[in-house]
């Protein structure tokens, strides 16, 4: 059988260089049969689960065919959850780094002044949940009349949440002449509608359930009976001794409680659910994606589209309360080609629920003994050495593409009427420099942040330190992301 390469679709050199440095070797089911219909323009309706491959399926095309001289957006994704808008916004930014695409993501519980002063800068992708970009759009920040693609991510998500009504008004404001992409797990009825009222003779793409993809995901389940819970999971933890692990609870309250007991004072844990601010939010999945620990307590906001390497165990502290959700939860593990495991606990009164589950996922979900008191014992110390030990850190999967990228910062902005163009006419006039050479410029009020390619970036710092922009010596430094760091305001109370 031949293998389908990503040149065969006739992209950009400047894409194909992005996608062999994020080391996409084959295009996925999901790729193989959105890409080359949405390089034709054709408005798409796509059955297809998280984990497949989707964001690069419409992410590649809308980068190739987008305008790069247009200022104003010509692209909107809808996400259901901020997490997922900010994965959707990596992985677009990513794709489209050489071709010096700008992404702006808009999402609640972040400064709206931010993103409106982003929204003012040239912007070619807008990725957002749909209750700001309503906003946005309400206050005027967004101007949506050059909208040319519209991409729906997660549309049954956006229905169990409530969501389709702003999702509605949201296509109201976009021109008519439009490509719309819907993406979804499930072709409900409501989805159908959807797609009747607001597309374009649509082309159907159905792509195997993710229910029959769990083979690489090993399942078992504990049923604690009258056992606390808390004390099987500490068990539990303790035999299999995860490199990375996530929890899932149900509820904020039940995270706050397990991490409160487990690891409130301890390195290894974190939690993440809806009720935290969004920038702590995105900083414990930064740090998590990174391996700065191995333990994560969450809601769901971490069940969809979260894409973190080797997860080597995903355990349902409480089952879910929907069936879909078992497979977007332990589908965090098992990613990529490697083996994964999944580990439910389950009570008596939960029983019915998770029988309702297995019977979904049309497999055997094999049933274990709790963990007994000499197992326990005699794996203690192996656990507790690995607790004590930081873990190695992960390599980002953008880490091929960013290599050959210095980012700069120029100590001068928009109060100093600095232009992208007296940018690229001082790099330009610097010696073996091209526009080729560039990458994505941000303008904000006093600082100017540049992306320099091909391996330049020493010699342009070094060169700006004597050399005039717009006029005048600029003070230019490598701009480097500052360390995230989460206060602790006891001593370290260790989990064992």
């Amino acid at each position: 059988m031949i293998e389908t390469k990503f040149n065969q679709y006739h992209l950009s050199d400047e894409l194909l260089k992005a996608i062999e440095k994020l080391n996409f070797k084959n295009p996925t089911k999901v790729q193989e049969a959105v890409i080359p219909i949405a390089l034709e323009k054709n408005d798409i309706l796509c059955k297809a689960q998280t984990g497949s491959g989707k964001t690069a399926a419409f992410g590649i095309p809308i980068c190739e065919l987008l305008d790069w001289e247009e200022n104003k957006p010509q692209v909107l994704v809808l996400t259901p959850t901020r997490e997922l808008a900010l994965q959707v916004h990596e992985d677009i930014f990513n794709i489209g780094r050489f071709k010096r695409v700008k992404v702006s993501a808009l999402y609640g519980k972040s400064p709206i002044r931010r993103q409106e002063k982003e929204l003012k800068q040239k912007t070619h992708v807008v990725v957002g949940t749909p209750g700001r970009v309503l906003d946005h759009i309400e206050r005027g920040n967004f101007i949506t009349d050059e909208i040319k693609y519209l991409i729906i991510d997660e549309a049954d998500e956006m229905l169990n949440m409530g969501f389709i009504d702003q999702v509605e008004e949201i296509i109201n404001e976009l021109p008519k002449n439009r490509v719309t992409m819907l993406f979804s797990a499930t072709l409900e009825n409501e989805i159908q509608r959807l797609s009747q009222k607001y597309m374009n003779n649509p082309k159907i793409i159905e792509i195997e359930a993710e229910a029959k993809r769990t083979d690489a995901i090993e399942q078992f389940v504990y049923k604690t009976g009258n056992v606390d819970k808390l004390e099987v999971l500490n068990n539990v933890l303790v035999l299999e001794n995860p490199d990375s692990c996530i929890v899932f609870c149900n509820t904020q309250e039940r995270v706050n409680a397990i991490f409160n007991l487990l690891g409130k004072n301890n390195k290894a844990f974190e939690k993440i659910h809806g009720g935290m601010e969004q920038d702590e939010r995105t900083q414990v999945m930064q740090r998590f994606k990174k391996g700065a620990f191995r333990y994560l307590i969450a809601t769901d906001v971490a069940a969809r589209g979260i894409d973190v390497h080797e997860i080597s165990l995903v355990i349902n502290y409480d089952v879910p309360w929907e069936k879909e959700t078992y497979i977007h939860r332990i589908g965090r593990t098992g990613r990529r080609g490697t083996m994964g495991k999944a580990i439910t606990l389950v009570s008596v009164k939960e029983g019915r629920l998770f029988s309702d589950i297995e019977a979904y996922t049309d497999k055997k979900i094999i049933a274990r003994e709790c963990p007994t008191v000499a197992d326990v014992a005699a794996l203690k110390s192996a656990f507790v050495e690995k607790l004590l030990k930081k873990p190695e850190e992960k390599i980002d999967k953008a880490h091929d593409l960013t290599k050959e990228i210095t980012k700069i910062h120029i100590n001068a902005g928009k109060k100093t009427k600095m232009r992208p163009v007296d940018i690229v006419g001082t790099l330009c006039n610097l010696e073996g420099m091209t526009a080729a050479d560039i990458g994505v410029i941000t303008i904000l009020d006093v600082s100017t942040f540049v992306e320099i390619l091909n391996n330049k970036g020493p010699q342009v710092l070094k060169e700006l330190q004597t050399r005039n922009i717009k006029g005048r010596l600029r003070k230019v430094t490598l701009a480097e992301d500052k360390p995230v760091t989460i206060a602790r305001k006891k001593p370290i109370r260790r989990f064992y």
